[in-house]
């Protein structure tokens, strides 16, 4: 799950946005103020901030810079009413990715952050990480702690429908639309070897078990 930052000092739009973006599948971090949101920011890491110019004290510019200055990779929207060009000019010259004007609608404003996403994610390919296991989605090499692991293509997608959802109980049929993308006809012996094949790969040095079966049901990845 996307964690996204949400720093304005409007009470009223932090608890909208909040609702909303839970609503939309995000965790959300709410700072009222620019102290707060850096400190936030730096025991909650964000994959992408909301930022409002007119903050008390250290304003929305100078926050802005100083989250740049730390991660020149991180997406930044700034939402704001300040709505000359010369405003909206300065906000993009200082570092943030894109500029909404107050009031604004939130399926436009979601859309905004989805585009970002997609477009940092399409730059700054993600590794996804579950206890000792990690896979790099740029180069498509998963890890078990410091060994290696050779995946193939159907291996690779499955291990990352995994990865992407955690903890959380996937159907047989979810992975397979997800992993071979047709209908399947119910018949799941297909899944059923793969997930034997990436789990000999995983443990192939007596690591423990990630992807448990739930018998009638699907599996998880968790650990035991």
């Amino acid at each position: 799950m996307r964690r996204i930052l949400v720093v304005d000092d409007d009470p009223a739009v932090t608890s909208v946005l909040k609702r909303s973006l839970a609503y939309e599948g995000f965790v959300v971090d709410t700072a009222s103020s620019g102290t707060e949101a850096l400190a936030l920011a730096r025991t909650q890491t964000p994959d992408l901030v909301i930022l409002d110019i007119m903050l008390p004290g250290m304003d929305g510019l100078e926050v802005l810079r100083r989250l740049r200055a730390a991660d020149p990779h991180l997406p930044i929207l700034m939402l704001t009413a300040k709505d000359s060009p010369l405003d909206q000019v300065q906000g993009l010259e200082e570092g943030a990715d894109d500029y909404v004007v107050k009031p604004f609608t939130f399926e436009v404003l979601l859309a905004r952050i989805r585009a970002l996403l997609r477009r940092h994610e399409a730059e700054h390919p993600p590794v996804l990480r579950f206890a000792d296991l990690s896979l790099d989605t740029g180069t498509r090499r998963a890890r078990r702690g410091d060994r290696e692991i050779d995946l193939t293509t159907t291996e690779y997608n499955l291990l990352l429908q995994f990865l992407r959802h955690p903890r959380r109980v996937l159907p047989k049929e979810f992975l397979m639309e997800r992993v071979w993308g047709y209908d399947f006809g119910g018949n799941t012996n297909v899944l059923e070897v793969y997930v034997k094949q990436l789990r000999q790969k995983l443990e192939a040095n007596g690591e423990p078990r990630l992807i448990h079966t739930l018998r009638g049901t699907g599996y998880v990845l968790r650990e035991e």
